[in-house]
């Protein structure tokens, strides 16, 4: 949904300001997949996922793209505060579609809560063994 909000604006590539938070879902999208598809593998080959060192691998995954995300999003929201709020950009160029990065920039703080959750759980899974 992020990148459906972001991409569908007027003149995204050239809202150079918005590219950290482009890249750092782009990142969170891949590991996700990759996630899902091993979780797939395992399902059908009725493998064990609870080997120390993989999930340490996960912990170590889910923590760096929960921080990537959430500094992006920050620094997004930032942006469009300054945009929106203190600047009037918004109002004086109407052309540039404020309220879907807006809502791309809530989305990424949604995923951000997803995925520091998802770490929490991997951490406590790790510290279990």
């Amino acid at each position: 949904m992020h990148f459906n909000c972001i991409f569908c604006t007027f003149d995204v590539y050239n809202a150079f300001c918005f590219s950290y938070l482009i890249a750092s879902m782009g990142l969170q999208l891949l590991w996700s997949f990759g996630l899902a598809c091993l979780d797939v593998y395992a399902l059908r080959g009725k493998r064990d996922l609870q080997n120390p060192v993989l999930v340490s691998l996960f912990v170590v995954g889910d923590w760096v793209t929960a921080m990537l995300s959430l500094a992006a999003a920050c620094s997004s929201a930032g942006i469009i505060v300054l945009y929106a709020r203190d600047l009037d950009f918004c109002k004086a160029q109407s052309h540039i579609p404020c309220r879907q990065f807006e809502i791309s920039i809530i989305l990424a703080f949604i995923t951000w809560l997803l995925i520091a959750m998802s770490s929490h759980v991997m951490f406590w899974i790790l510290a279990s063994f």
